[in-house]
């Protein structure tokens, strides 16, 4: 018999830590191979961390609420001595995958998630300028990309030197400063609230991982980007008649045939019409980057904040898949089991809200997009139509962009093509 630890495999891109929602094994069970001892909550998803080892737990490292770093000891097993050692084969010295190495597929989505959960991520090569021996998180590094600031010459007031966010403003601002100037006043710490209980009864709910991470970026994206939002109005009387006439089958198929996954194809056409809304800007190089593939985030709602789960290959599917796929990307996004490669490598995202309400709004581009589409409520309006009134059903459009890749112009005929697609499905099936 031999004694073996069990440490937190590599996830997937940029993570480094995560939550233990919930420990999935006691000391004294019997585990088998690829059975799942934990849940853990990154920044993109809950994920099942599978044992790669059968075993007899012995000891349990970890709790829940324990924020734990990839790699890091999670259960100690009781084995056979027989296998691959864990610190060999998820997350230790030795990369359990490399090039050449082929990786095993499966048709569930448990055991997509543990494939991708043991298979690390290829690292970045050691002469990009980005990989470097300084310590500090992907947020920290995107910062200082967006910053055009050189980590390597920032001093690090972390544990070890490891660099944070306020390291690399505060070397913007020392750069900033010469002789006899003093450096601009900015406040960089948190907002000091006043004591609430002098007004009256509170209550403190910690936010989750999600909610802290949505924060982050959005401030990141808000700062960063200059945005502009237009808006526009689509007449979809007669597409929603054709939604309803065809709904059945769609349903038959296991998928709802909603305005969403209509959106979907729409926007992969306009998208291959209007290449640059689907591309990325690189900065570091005065570069756009224009994708050639069509992978859509559609924003859903959860009891954890906002997720983005990714339909890829919109423009090569038919309705009816595309309608499939979505739904069942968005049951599992709220029953936390999508997998963290399924929330990776969107080129455009649509925010649906028209199934709570409003009349319009102004969604924030998810970088490294450069644009974003907003749909509101559809509602009964009183239109002109070959000069008489008649009450239609108006849906209200609204599309925000990074103004440094895209002009006005632009994107107010990217708009006006996905209403007049909606209005007139003709027009979609011709164009695409």
């Amino acid at each position: 018999m031999a004694t073996e630890e069990i440490s937190v495999p590599t996830i997937g891109e940029n993570i480094e830590s995560g939550d233990v929602v919930k420990v999935l094994v006691a000391v004294g069970d019997r585990i088998s191979k690829d059975q799942p001892i934990l849940e853990l909550e990154t920044d993109k998803a809950v994920v099942e961390v599978p044992s790669p080892l059968a075993g007899k737990v012995t000891r349990i490292l970890v709790k829940s609420g324990e924020t734990i770093k990839i790699g890091q000891p999670v259960v100690v097993l009781e084995t056979s001595g027989e296998g691959v050692s864990p610190k060999t084969a998820v997350g230790g010295s030795k990369p359990a995958a490399g090039p050449g190495r082929p990786h095993a597929t499966s048709g569930s989505a448990a055991k997509r998630a543990a494939h991708k959960a043991i298979a690390p991520t290829t690292p970045a090569p050691a002469d990009t300028p980005w990989a470097t021996t300084v310590a500090a998180s992907p947020a920290v590094r995107r910062l200082a990309r967006e910053l055009g600031v050189d980590l390597s010459l920032v001093t690090g007031t972390g544990t070890a030197g490891r660099v944070s966010a306020d390291d690399v403003k505060a070397h913007v601002r020392g750069s900033m400063t010469g002789p006899g100037r003093e450096p601009p006043a900015v406040e960089t710490g948190p907002l000091r609230l006043p004591d609430f209980t002098r007004f009256g009864p509170v209550e403190r709910e910690s936010l989750s991982k999600v909610r802290k991470i949505t924060a982050q970026n959005m401030i990141r994206a808000w700062t960063t980007i200059p945005h502009v939002t237009q808006f526009e109005e689509a007449d979809v009387t007669r597409l929603e008649a054709f939604r309803r006439q065809a709904g059945g089958r769609t349903a038959a198929a296991g998928g709802k045939l909603t305005m969403t996954a209509i959106l979907l194809k729409v926007c992969a056409t306009a998208l291959r019409l209007f290449p640059r809304f689907n591309s990325s800007l690189d900065t570091e190089s005065d570069e756009l980057i224009l994708k050639k593939y069509y992978h859509i985030g559609v924003a859903v709602d959860t009891d954890r904040g906002l997720i983005v789960p990714v339909v890829r290959n919109v423009d090569r599917k038919p309705l009816s898949q595309v309608a499939v796929e979505l739904h069942d990307l968005a049951v599992r996004t709220r029953e936390k089991r999508v997998t963290p490669d399924e929330l990776e490598g969107g080129t455009f995202t649509i925010s649906n809200l028209g199934g709570i309400g409003g009349t319009g709004f102004s969604p924030i581009v998810y970088p490294p997009q450069v644009a974003i589409l907003g749909v509101a409520r559809a509602g009964a309006q009183a239109v002109l139509v070959d000069g008489e009134w008649q009450s239609r059903l108006v849906l209200p459009l609204s599309v925000s962009y990074d103004h440094r890749v895209i002009d006005g112009a632009d994107g107010a005929r990217f708009l006006a093509w996905i209403a007049e697609a909606l209005t007139d499905p003709y027009l979609l099936v011709t164009e695409s």
